[in-house]
């Protein structure tokens, strides 16, 4: 299944609890002002009629801006975002902001049932048309955004609920408290006592 710019904004937003504000703030910090009806139409189901893609340019940013606000800004120019993103960028994109070391990924991936070697992983992080350079496919970059949600996500529902998350906003608001069942009174009934009779036989 293909890994789209806007199901990858979706799980980093799961993932880290963002909401509109905390969002907003990220591209902010890449020089970038967005709306919230932008964000809105970005996390929207696909096939809504609001939907609004997130292109390359847009992604990049934010991955920008989330390095900025996970490990501060850095002084001189900051990296200008990519026209053109691919799932090795978005991944060493990722790796960055989260200060991870090969070790932390391979942990993150086990975490997602997918196994590979140190040196497969760091293929993917080679400059392209280096010999050792490895292309990242879908189902990589899937496992590993889904890892990550299972690392730092604070309260993940069971794994088998994991793969595709609902993309209604709604996942993302605190549910209700259910209110407290009423216990069923367990005491076993009082038996009377039998009525002595006074009358002499």
């Amino acid at each position: 299944m293909l890994v789209t710019n806007n199901d990858i904004l979706r799980r980093i937003r799961y993932t880290f609890d963002f909401n509109d504000k905390k969002m907003i703030a990220v591209f902010a910090l890449a020089d970038c002002i967005v709306t919230r009806e932008q964000i809105s139409d970005w996390l929207k189901q696909d096939e809504d009629p609001a939907f609004k893609e997130c292109d390359d340019t847009l992604l990049a940013t934010f991955l920008n801006g989330l390095i900025i606000f996970k490990r501060g800004k850095k002084e001189g120019p900051q990296p200008e975002p990519e026209k053109r993103l691919t799932n090795n960028i978005i991944f060493r994109k990722l790796k960055i902001a989260l200060d991870l070391q090969a070790d932390d990924i391979l942990e993150i991936l086990d975490r997602a049932n997918f196994n590979i070697s140190k040196h497969e992983l760091s293929a993917f992080f080679r400059k392209k048309g280096h010999k050792h350079y490895r292309e990242c496919k879908e189902q990589i970059l899937r496992k590993f955004l889904k890892g990550t949600q299972l690392k730092y996500r604070k309260s993940c529902e069971p794994e088998s609920e994991l793969e595709d998350e609902p993309k209604d906003e709604s996942v993302w608001k605190t549910k209700p408290k259910a209110e407290p069942k009423q216990k069923p009174n367990t005491k076993p009934a009082v038996k009377s006592k039998p009525k002595l009779s006074l009358q002499k036989k």
